[in-house]
């Protein structure tokens, strides 16, 4: 069974660089018709998806977070990262990575990290 496990802090200051990382077992992130994405939730607000990274390594972001986000990925560590610049207090939000299937999208999520943004 696929597990995902998001790492990172949980506590950033303004400005500066949100980064997570999301550890896959189970299954690798290279496997062929998968794709790996980041999606957060603020308190009190719905799932929002930031990017994707496809099995093939190629990425897609949301258009409103695309000049403060990168996805990449360690292939030999099965993990893909998220990073997020330039952030806010409105970035504070359960960060969730998740794989997607050509048949079934969002099959398989993370616990969920709680980021929060502070001086």
């Amino acid at each position: 069974q696929v597990q995902l496990q998001e790492s990172g802090p949980g506590l950033v200051k303004p400005s500066q660089t949100l980064s997570l990382t999301c550890t896959v077992s189970g299954g690798s992130i290279t496997t062929n018709g998968y794709a790996w994405s980041w999606i957060r939730q603020p308190p009190g607000k719905g799932l929002e998806w930031m990017g994707v990274i496809a099995y093939d390594g190629s990425t897609y972001y949301s258009a409103s977070l695309k000049s403060r986000t990168s996805i990449s990925r360690d292939t030999s560590k099965n993990q893909f990262s998220l990073q997020l610049s330039s952030v806010t207090p409105e970035d504070t939000a359960v960060y969730y990575c998740t794989r997607s299937g050509e048949i079934q999208p969002y099959d398989y999520w993370g616990q969920g990290t709680q980021v929060t943004v502070s001086s």
